[in-house]
This record gives C-alpha cells, structure tokens and sequence, in this order.
C-alpha cells in the first residue's frame, strides 16, 4: 500500500466515524434534503473555510479540518440523494452506511486514477486552493442544477460532488499529515 493509499484511508476512517456519531445523534434527517440544499450546507461550508483562511481566526469553535470532514461527508449525502432520491422517510442506518462506503470507495478509486494521470500535482498545492476549487466546483453544480442537469458538454451534478469529496481528503491529508497551512 503506497502512502497516499494509507492517508487517504486514514481520513476516510476520520470521516466515516463523524458520519456513523452523527448517524446516531440525528438518524437520517438528511434524506429530506434535495441536492440543490446539500449543494447549499456544502458551500456555507467552505466559504466558512475561506473566511477562516483569510481572517486567520474564527469565533466559533470548528476548524477548518472539521469543514472539511463535513464536505466529505455532506458530497456523500449528495451522491446518495441523487441515486435514491428525496424522501421524507428516514433510511435504515446499516443501508445508509453501505451506501456511504460504497460512494468513498467510488471517490478514492477516482482519486487514484487522476492520480495517475497528474502524478499527484495535488500534492504541491495549497490547501486555500481545494477551498477554491470546492468553491468553484460549487458554482458549476449550482449552474447544472439550475440548467435541471441538462449539459451540452459537462459532466453531472455527480462528478462534481466526487471532485469536492476528493479535494476535502486532500485537504484533510495536508491537514493531518503535513501540518501544511
């Protein structure tokens, strides 16, 4: 297992046991949401992470690791809502815990082959720049979902969801790992 297999392991243990505590606090009351409201928790979510970046402080006690786990975590949610719809009933944990694992492991393995492609330039980045490509990411979801997902060119609501997924793991690996700012 190569180093950057390990840590991004590392951080989807990090994020799943947020995800299962959480699971267990509040059910499922996510399922409710529409994509275009997770999209929304998403980008209060790193614009709060910019805000910090920039002030270099915060008022509130999360950090910017925190944030991150979050959009990790609330990509997922996108990605399983976008499969299994809206619905006001709430899904069994163990199910809702398949799914979630099973949508990490879709993330990661898009991760190693970009990976391969780009010889992890991610590695030389600023984590204020997977602020901004979230950001951005978040921007061309906002636009898809007002366009109903009717691209001529681009790839989906999805795509973008694993994009934001994988750059809060990198994120977090610079965080956790590389005590990089």
């Amino acid at each position: 297992m190569n180093k950057t297999e390990q840590q991004y392991n590392s951080i989807i243990k990090i994020c799943t046991d947020i995800f299962t505590k959480k699971m267990h606090d509040y059910g499922t009351a996510w399922r409710i949401l529409r994509p275009s409201s997770i999209t929304d928790q998403i980008y209060i979510k790193a614009q709060r992470i910019r805000s910090i970046e920039i002030k270099g402080t915060s008022k509130i006690d999360e950090d910017i690791r925190s944030e991150f786990i979050a959009i990790a975590n609330y990509g997922i949610m996108g990605i399983i809502q976008l499969e299994l719809g809206t619905s006001e009933e709430e899904l069994p944990n163990e199910k809702a815990l398949e799914l979630y694992e099973k949508y990490f492991k879709q993330a990661k393995e898009l991760m190693e082959a970009k990976n391969h492609d780009y010889d992890e330039a991610w590695r030389s980045m600023r984590v204020s720049s997977y602020t901004d490509l979230i950001l951005m990411k978040i921007n061309r979801t906002k636009q898809i979902e007002d366009l109903k997902g009717k691209t001529l060119i681009s790839e989906g609501i999805d795509a973008n969801y694993f994009d934001m997924i994988n750059y809060s793991v990198f994120g977090l690996i610079k965080l956790e790992f590389e005590n990089a700012k």
